[in-house]
């Protein structure tokens, strides 16, 4: 069965992730993405991941919750990890069995590279854990004003964004009840050849984008019943405001940075 999705997902809380402004969360996810790939060593590393526990524990998350619910991201990082070991062949050999040679290089890159998926993915789900979709919306859109004078329809590309976040945990509940129910109904997605598989799938997939696309109209025509006419003329209720806090997370990060320069160096 599929793990309850928690990435797009909001959860209330009074953290002090929670009452930042969502343009510094925001601001700094975007440039925590960019300051990931200044690790080059084992330090570096094991900052960033010193890092992104500070933050989970400061946004009050639960690590059981936060992981269980990226059960299936973190297959793929596991993934990657194994990849790494069996396909890179540089450095000392450390493991030689039967067909299975494992190298150094392997071993270090295949964990530096799933440090780096895991604090990004991390530290995403953070941002969508404490902050309502309406407050990426107006974040995103405030921090995008800019663009405006190129006319890129700035309003209706955050709304977007946003919609799409908020959709991903939606179509994963509606893809575990859809293969409740096939199984109910006797599928078998698990054996089988390859091909068979594929096949088995097809009866998952139909549901699911007619399920998709009928949320998507039912959406639009609550959004057009409320008279949404687009960003143009729209106000807004809630006011964004910068605190010292956001200001404080922004100097956090460039501590950060400034600490992963100095620490880079020799592999």
């Amino acid at each position: 069965m599929l793990e309850k999705m928690i990435f797009g997902r909001y959860v209330p809380g009074d953290s002090f992730v929670h009452r930042l402004d969502p343009r510094s969360k925001l601001l700094f996810v975007f440039m925590f993405i960019i300051a990931v790939f200044l690790a080059n060593n084992t330090i570096t590393y094991a900052l960033l991941l010193a890092f992104t526990l500070f933050v989970i524990f400061i946004a009050r998350i639960r690590l059981y919750f936060l992981f269980n619910g990226l059960k299936p991201i973190l297959f793929l990082i596991v993934f990657t990890l194994l990849m790494h070991f069996i396909f890179t062949k540089e450095g000392a050999l450390l493991i030689d069995w039967k067909f299975i040679k494992i190298y150094e290089e392997g071993v270090r890159q295949g964990i530096y590279i799933s440090i780096r998926f895991l604090v990004l993915v991390l530290m995403t789900t953070i941002l969508t854990l404490t902050t309502s979709p309406i407050s990426i919306t107006d974040g995103m859109e405030t921090l995008l004003n800019p663009l405006k004078r190129i006319k890129l329809p700035v309003h209706e590309l955050a709304l977007m964004m946003s919609i799409s976040l908020r959709f991903i945990p939606t179509l994963m509940d509606e893809t575990d009840k859809i293969l409740k129910a096939q199984l109910a109904r006797g599928s078998d997605l698990t054996s089988g050849t390859i091909k068979e598989r594929i096949r088995a799938v097809v009866p998952l997939l139909v549901p699911l984008f007619v399920s998709a696309f009928k949320r998507a109209e039912d959406l639009a025509i609550a959004m057009e019943v409320r008279g949404y006419r687009g960003g143009e003329g729209r106000t807004r209720y809630r006011q964004l405001s910068w605190q010292w806090r956001d200001t404080l997370i922004i100097i956090l990060f460039l501590v950060l940075v400034a600490a992963l320069i100095w620490l880079r160096g020799g592999n």
